[in-house]
């Protein structure tokens, strides 16, 4: 189980980091569209600062949703005693992200419920 517990670390920190470089993506894009409006003059104001706004809560969102991830991806590569209960809380939101998530959760649940697994990360 020692290998499932690696595999399953190393897709959450795949994951996470895709989050992580989709929200700087994001960021980017609201930098650019703003600057592109800005061109415009001050009747352009009001736009770019609309923009700005549901851009920023859309980019801080996503950066929210992606750290769990990386963070569980450490403490399950690490076997962190904690990591095995932050992966089966994780896994019960990511049941809703069909269609990945739903896998990924499925998964997850396979490998951190086996008594193996569970061995892996007592602190003895």
């Amino acid at each position: 189980m020692e290998a499932h517990v690696k595999v399953l670390g190393w897709l959450n920190v795949i994951l996470g980091g895709l989050g992580v470089l989709i929200s700087f993506a994001i960021l980017g894009g609201i930098v650019a569209v703003s600057s592109i409006f800005g061109i415009g003059g001050e009747e352009a104001l009001l736009p770019i600062h609309i923009i700005a706004i549901v851009g920023g809560i859309v980019t801080l969102f996503t950066l929210l949703l992606s750290l769990p991830g990386l963070l569980l991806g450490y403490g399950l590569l690490n076997f962190r005693p904690w990591a095995r209960i932050l992966g089966l809380v994780l896994s019960g939101l990511s049941l809703f992200h069909v269609p990945i998530g739903t896998a990924l959760a499925i998964y997850s649940f396979w490998v951190l419920l086996k008594p193996e697994t569970e061995a892996l990360f007592r602190n003895d």
